[in-house]
């Protein structure tokens, strides 16, 4: 079936990507440095090549394990467990990415509102938590006999007391409304061509963040993909440029591709062979260049503001 003009969801069948799958990494063998595997997709278990790679290696982890719901992956299901069972196998994948963070390193975590409350609680035996962000998803399926789940959780840890974090690089900027002046000046907001705007300090609630969809050229046919722009206020927080960015779970490739969008170097793990071919292919694309959707200017803008709200030059 052929896809409308507009939609520009990435669904390269296996078939079609030999090319993108064969730039991928199957690691056999435990690695010194990552220096031959550096800005690579690995295609395999997180649980087997984790023991491969060289302890306290990675600057930040960004990670999105399966939830706790029976979902299926690429005709892979992950099946529902009771909490005991989940907390088994968050437990049991921490373990395995613990030794590979440096001692001043970050680790932020993706959960839903259930599987937070046993994600929270397993991260503090290996890190220290800092703060649980939630983000509002924007859309979901309602439900007829419980509030319709619109939020999901991101924890934040860290190994140690030394870790990175900048505040600069995360401001939001929020239009003014009732812009208040002092001695004729603007108090703690600017005065622009395109409106007035107030550059604020970022919260543990995200609002601002858009589900990728068909007409976005970030969007691929992976279920749970994560935006471009949610992935890059935790990498613009708690990494620097030239750091070492890992994802176990990389599913289609978000995090790799706003590394190498940010000028981070990255390494992430995937074991389904489709996947890796769309991250790869959304890498390429990245290699050209390309912004990411709400970051302009170096900031953060409202959802629905920014670029396509400027006035038009005349």
């Amino acid at each position: 079936m052929m896809k409308a003009a507009r939609n520009k969801t990435i669904n390269t069948s296996l078939a079609q990507g030999a090319q993108f799958l064969k730039r991928c990494v199957k690691l056999t063998r435990p690695l010194r440095t990552l220096a031959s595997v550096r800005d690579r997709t690995l295609c395999g278990d997180m649980f087997a090549v984790c023991p491969l790679l060289p302890k306290h290696s990675m600057d930040l982890i960004i990670a999105d394990p399966p939830y706790n719901l029976t979902k299926s992956f690429n005709g892979s299901t992950f099946s529902k467990r009771k909490d005991q069972q989940y907390e088994q196998y968050t437990r049991a994948w921490l373990q395995q990415v613990k030794p590979l963070l440096k001692k001043t390193g970050s680790i932020y975590v993706c959960c839903d509102w259930e599987s937070s409350l046993i994600v929270g609680r397993v991260l503090k035996e290996f890190f220290i938590v800092r703060n649980r962000i939630t983000w509002q998803r924007e859309k979901g399926r309602g439900a007829k006999s419980n509030w319709k789940n619109g939020l999901e959780d991101i924890w934040f840890a860290t190994s140690s007391a030394d870790y990175t974090f900048n505040l600069q690089a995360v401001k939001i900027r929020k239009k003014v409304i009732a812009p208040y002046r002092l001695n004729g000046q603007p108090k703690d907001w600017h005065e622009t061509a395109q409106g007035n705007y107030r550059d604020t300090c970022p919260s543990n609630f995200w609002d601002d963040i858009t589900i990728p969809f068909w007409s976005m050229p970030e969007n691929t046919a992976h279920p749970t993909q994560k935006s471009e722009k949610l992935i890059a206020k935790i990498m613009l927080a708690s990494s620097r440029e030239g750091d070492m960015v890992f994802d176990p779970f990389l599913g289609s490739g978000t995090t790799s591709v706003v590394a190498k969008k940010l000028g981070r170097h990255y390494l992430g793990i995937e074991q389904d062979p489709q996947y890796c071919i769309w991250a790869e292919q959304r890498l390429e694309s990245a290699r050209l260049g390309g912004s990411i959707q709400g970051y302009e200017e170096g900031v953060f803008w409202e959802r629905n503001t920014g670029a396509l709200q400027k006035k038009p030059k005349k």
